[in-house]
């Protein structure tokens, strides 16, 4: 247990230093999460909520939950959302809540481009007074005992797509806004500063449907996303099998795997899991787990199902 216990702090100030944003696995369903320019590109106004359990077998480990909402506006071409997310890890919580809008451009007929912005305020916690140091006398990092700031955050990307293709861009905290800047005195003598801001997060995404027959439709999806000079990629196959159960597989930057089902229960009604495992080095990690929930709500004039190769 102690072991596990040291390694989870181990990754957790590695999240803190490098990975600032969640990891989601159902991302493919509800786009929105990741890029604001997906805001408003449905047939419907989409509610989406998740939850996410990321190594379950740890302590501490990292516990997610996600709400969003968004719709068009035909008329002005437009679509717009807003979102919510609480995340924790060990002695850190985030909550946030946001607001977006985009601009849909048609350039033909099937081929519609979308621009997005986001913006909204973004709280951080760290709660270290818990925290066992192995030096007592250690005082480095006294001022996160029960430190908090709540700064202003913003997101903006592009959304290219047909009903069975999609590619998309996007970036998370534009601004870098700065949470931490203070002197402290380190251990034995000295001074040191500490420094934390958010860092840009981007994502790179590009996705597939073919019609196999009336009962089977294949979708191929990348992601792609980097931090500075760290990057990650993931590619997902699923098939969606008589327009009612979409089925999965996927791989993640080489350490972890996964599968993931969907069941379409009524024309709004969505119902989503997903399940992953670490592999190689990072095995002990054990597995995550995530639910999803969606709900369309179409206008009176619009009674068909959505398209279901459309993501």
């Amino acid at each position: 247990m102690k072991k596990q216990i040291l390694l989870l702090c181990i990754l957790c100030w590695k999240l803190l230093s490098a990975q600032q944003d969640p990891q989601y696995n159902m991302y493919l369903f509800n786009q929105y999460i990741i890029n604001p320019a997906y805001g408003g590109t449905r047939e419907a106004t989409s509610i989406v909520a998740s939850l996410r359990n990321q190594w379950a077998s740890f302590p501490g480990a990292p516990k997610t939950a996600y709400l969003s909402v968004h719709s068009p506006v035909k008329k002005y071409r437009i679509g717009y959302g807003i979102s919510a997310m609480n995340d924790r890890i060990g002695a850190r919580n985030t909550s946030a809540g946001y607001a977006s809008i985009s601009y849909i451009l048609p350039l033909s007929s099937k081929l519609k481009l979308s621009f997005g912005l986001r913006a909204g305020v973004i709280n951080y916690q760290f709660n270290l007074d818990k925290t066992i140091y192995k030096d007592p006398d250690d005082n480095s990092f006294v001022m996160l005992n029960n430190f908090q700031k709540t700064v202003l955050d913003m997101d903006g990307g592009m959304y290219l797509y047909t009903r069975s293709f999609y590619v998309g861009f996007s970036a998370t905290h534009l601004n870098q806004a700065r949470l931490i800047n203070s002197s402290y005195t380190i251990s034995g003598g000295g001074n040191a500063t500490l420094l934390y801001n958010l860092k840009a997060h981007a994502f790179f995404i590009i996705g597939k449907s073919f019609f196999i027959n009336d009962n089977f439709l294949l979708n191929v999806n990348f992601l792609q996303q980097a931090l500075g000079n760290i990057h990650k990629g993931d590619l997902s196959i699923n098939g969606l099998i008589k327009n009612r159960v979409w089925l999965g597989i996927f791989v993640r930057g080489g350490y972890s795997a996964g599968a993931l089902i969907q069941v379409i229960a009524t024309k709004q009604l969505k119902i989503g899991y997903s399940y992953d495992k670490t592999t190689k080095q990072s095995a002990r990690l054990g597995t995550s787990h995530e639910i999803m929930i969606g709900w369309d709500i179409r206008s009176k004039n619009n009674t068909a199902v959505i398209n279901p190769r459309f993501l």
